[in-house]
């Protein structure tokens, strides 16, 4: 597939910018395979498409408010320092990105709130760097609880408000570490939940903590050559042996809830289709085409052109079937990104 595949034009008035409230009344779109069928439902809707022994996969992935402000020490420049990942957490040491890049360099020193100190140590990309927390007794991810700010996608163009940090987090969410939310889950409440598990339906967790690349367009016409980031995950052995009993029994089918759930759940399976559990570190890239060995439903929020969220879902869909359904999205005033509207594909 060629990267002017998956190339359409988004405008700014069709990505929301607040979600709905509640959250399950958003619009949804379900798109049926086989028929090549759309309906137009709202997504509390989504329970009558669940059948009693079906699994219901979310990535419990918590986002974390990344982004905290410091000044550097010497010129007292305001410096903004988007915590991406802990190396060692022993250590102190973080992988992250620095605005204004051009005034940090390794040596320098940050100062933020509550006297905590951070020194550059290298430089990783043209805003990246590594950093070393110097105070040896602190817990970053306590202090970015009290000091930090939301990280929105880029696609905003309002600042993050307190509203955001229990809007931009799933209710299921419990596993911190997430830079990007699963946009999927961000639908569901806990009554729909509930509704959903008392018709038979078993809901799982994974962990996948998505990385800033999602919001990357791929810069290479040939998509096959694109590389993906690595990114952390967790498939809880409960949650495998539970996947591995409903195919081999044919009791059901297995429902991802997102492209990430999606990633991981294939990131880890056998030829059999059965998956392994276990953590560790993936780079799956799904795109087109692309036989799906665990996933028989899919979950997921209409996405930016030429990212690789777009070709996972388009891969499950199939591609033609799918740039229809955006179109149609289009001109039924569907809203787009993190915080729109939904689409479930079976």
């Amino acid at each position: 597939m060629r990267l002017s595949n998956f190339r359409y034009t988004l405008p700014k008035t069709k990505i929301a910018d607040h979600p709905a409230s509640p959250r399950d009344s958003c619009k949804l779109m379900v798109l049926n395979r086989r028929k090549k069928e759309i309906e137009h439902k709202v997504f509390e809707d989504i329970v009558s498409y669940f059948k009693k022994g079906d699994l219901l996969v979310v990535n419990n992935s918590r986002v974390f408010p990344a982004k905290i402000f410091g000044q550097k020490e010497k010129t007292d420049a305001k410096i903004e320092v988007f915590l991406l990942r802990v190396l060692n957490k022993e250590a102190g040491l973080w992988d992250v990105l620095v605005d204004p890049a051009r005034k940090v360099r390794v040596g320098n020193k940050i100062y933020f709130d509550e006297d905590v100190v951070a020194e550059v140590v290298d430089n990783t990309t043209s805003r990246g760097r590594t950093i070393r927390f110097l105070n040896p007794e602190i817990d970053v991810f306590s202090l970015v609880e009290r000091i930090g700010h939301v990280p929105l996608p880029p696609y905003f163009t309002r600042k993050p408000k307190e509203s955001d940090k229990e809007n931009y987090q799933t209710v299921y969410a419990s596993q911190t570490g997430a830079v990007v939310a699963p946009m999927a889950g961000l639908h569901f409440t806990m009554p729909l939940l509930q509704k959903i598990q008392k018709i038979g339906v078993k809901i799982l967790p994974v962990t996948l903590h998505p990385s800033l690349s999602t919001f990357n367009a791929i810069e290479v016409e040939d998509v096959s050559k694109h590389k993906m980031d690595s990114e952390y995950f967790n498939i809880p052995y409960q949650t495998a042996m539970e996947i591995n009993e409903t195919k081999i029994n044919k009791t059901g089918r297995v429902i991802a809830v997102g492209t990430t759930t999606c990633r991981v759940l294939e990131a880890n399976a056998t030829v059999d289709g059965k998956i392994k559990f276990g953590r560790g570190w993936t780079d799956k890239f799904i795109y087109p085409p692309y036989q799906f060995k665990v996933t028989d439903a899919l979950l997921t929020n209409f996405q930016q052109p030429e990212t690789t969220l777009l070709m996972v879902v388009s891969a499950f869909a199939e591609h033609r079937l799918l740039m229809e359904a955006y179109k149609t999205a289009m001109k039924s005033d569907y809203q787009f990104l993190a915080y729109g509207d939904a689409m479930f594909i079976h």
